[in-house]
């Protein structure tokens, strides 16, 4: 069975204009330059905000199991529910996520990136109201996989569906907007835990919580139905004519991006005609046992793609080995342990730091660039690590109460549980800035041909790190204790940081020829561009 697809638009070629290599053509610069500083249009910016909407459904949905965990009681199968049911619950998400982000690319390339978005939204208002009418841990547990099911198929496509519509030039500053949509949706699911919990029925406000998870997919489904399709996908499947009017539609109608849109859609035809011949020699070429494997071994057999692939896989699998997802999940749940006499409220300003952040990186992104942006802010996150593993070393968490009297009178757990917040505030900060967002940059590292395929294993690398966090934070702070947990984190972003001023290259400014080239014969990390 074929691999799914690549991509048959180049990023380069999203904003009307036209990138050509060797004797084909000169390029303007002065034009190019000019797009630089335009911004984006109201069009480019309604379609990122309704796709966006996806990003808020799954910041709400990492959110809001952080307040719910505190205020859930006995309202499931009657008991309390236990480290391992906490776990569970949480991480029962992200591993429906890995499992069906791997498919999300074939579903995009077979019924269009509008579908597969749709798709997302049925399962995130079905997997809500599961989880607000379960009366069993298994029940919720089930409505968890449903919304991690959807989570799994917006991540993929979302990022792509932008990227495909945004002008080259603002590509990162736009799907670094997707990222702000989800830390704006672990805001709103902190605010609104924090509200039931406090002037709700503490049996059944957290249903209301969870429940309210339908309302944003409900919103974004009567928006996305007008939406377009990308004018990849429309000209993939013979749509040319479509795929013009989107073009025209994004750079402003003018006479002369019908120009251009005309030039593009004939460019898009030939691309797709070259990736049809090129596939078609590759399997020629590919014979034996191994045949079955399909784009699998071009992406794996080729060093260029290889090196791709681990700079994207591990910019993925860092993102959430440093244990940030550990604090969305559970925030509500480690203050409740430090002694914070109102814990939700209190992992509001956790949210709220993370969304600040974000919209920071958002004008920092495209200026310093991806690989400086990390090595700055990974150190910081170092910090508030370890500062905040000194925190716990002098909490005793056996009593909160008796934490939480000592917190209200000033004394030394008091200061303890401050110095915490700030730490775990500042790690966030560091976060939101850098590996929040580099990531999913992805796009940038790979190849055409390789592009869909090796960006849906990052992501699916993600999703996997995503459930080992998610499901051994609370056991890993029973073993080893809060301050060790937090050690072990600091660790691992130690040796991130070592990988990525290592083997990641900079990016930023190049266009996709230049970026992906950077990778052919070795990592391209330049000591005099690069290592400062």
């Amino acid at each position: 069975m074929d691999s799914p697809e690549a991509p048959l638009i180049p990023e380069d070629q999203r904003d009307g204009e036209l990138q050509y290599d060797g004797d084909d053509a000169e390029i303007d610069a002065g034009s190019i330059a000019s797009k630089a500083d335009a911004k984006p249009g109201v069009f480019v910016l309604v379609l990122t905000f309704a796709a966006g909407i996806s990003g808020l459904l799954f910041g709400y949905d990492t959110g809001v199991i952080s307040s719910t965990l505190v205020s859930i009681g006995t309202s499931l199968s009657n008991r309390e529910l236990t480290s391992m049911d906490k776990s569970i619950i949480t991480s029962s998400t992200s591993l429906f996520a890995l499992i069906l982000s791997p498919f999300s690319s074939i579903l995009a390339d077979k019924f269009g990136r509008k579908r597969v978005i749709l798709f997302a939204d049925v399962l995130f208002v079905a997997g809500a109201l599961m989880q607000a009418y379960s009366d069993t841990v298994t029940g919720m547990v089930a409505g968890r996989c449903v919304v991690g099911a959807a989570v799994g198929a917006a991540s993929f496509v979302v990022p792509l569906y932008i990227a495909e519509v945004a002008p080259a030039s603002h590509r990162g500053r736009l799907v670094t907007m997707n990222v702000l949509f989800i830390t704006l949706g672990q805001a709103v699911a902190y605010i609104v835990g924090w509200m039931f919990s406090t002037f709700g029925s503490p049996s059944s406000g957290w249903r209301w919580t969870v429940g309210l998870g339908a309302l944003p997919a409900v919103i974004q489904a009567g928006l996305v139905f007008f939406m377009p399709e990308t004018p990849r996908w429309l000209v993939k499947v013979g749509r040319s004519a479509a795929a013009k009017s989107v073009i025209q539609r994004v750079n402003g109608g003018a006479a002369a991006s019908t120009r251009n849109a005309d030039t593009v859609i004939r460019e898009i035809e030939a691309e797709a005609r070259e990736e049809q011949e090129a596939r078609r020699l590759r399997e020629h070429a590919r014979a034996g046992p191994w045949r079955w494997l399909g784009a699998w071994q071009e992406l794996l057999s080729e060093g260029q793609n290889r090196r791709a692939l681990a700079i994207a896989c591990l910019l993925q699998g860092l993102q959430q080995l440093c244990g940030f997802n550990s604090l969305m999940y559970f925030s509500a749940t480690i203050f409740t342990l430090v002694g914070f006499k109102s814990p939700t409220l209190t992992s509001l300003t956790v949210a709220v730091t993370n969304f600040i952040f974000t919209m920071v990186a958002l004008t920092l992104i495209d200026r310093i660039g991806r690989r400086r942006i990390l090595l700055y802010s990974l150190p910081f996150m170092i910090l508030g690590l370890l500062l905040s593993a000194l925190g716990f070393s002098f909490i005793s968490l056996g009593d909160t109460a008796e934490a939480a009297a000592q917190d209200a009178d000033g004394s030394g757990a008091g200061s303890a549980a401050t110095l915490i917040l700030v730490s775990i505030m500042l790690y966030v900060a560091s976060f939101a800035l850098g590996l929040g967002n580099v990531p999913w940059m992805q796009s940038e590292l790979f190849p055409l041909a390789v592009r869909s395929l090796g960006s849906g294993v990052s992501t699916a690398t993600n999703w996997g790190c995503n459930f080992i966090i998610g499901l051994t934070f609370l056991p890993l702070m029973d073993l080893l204790s809060p301050s060790w947990t937090f050690v072990l984190y600091a660790a691992i972003c130690v040796v991130g940081y070592i990988l990525i001023w290592s083997i990641y290259p900079e990016t930023a400014g190049l266009n996709l020829e230049e970026a992906t080239s950077l990778l052919e014969h070795g990592w391209g990390v330049s000591p005099g561009r690069d290592r400062h």
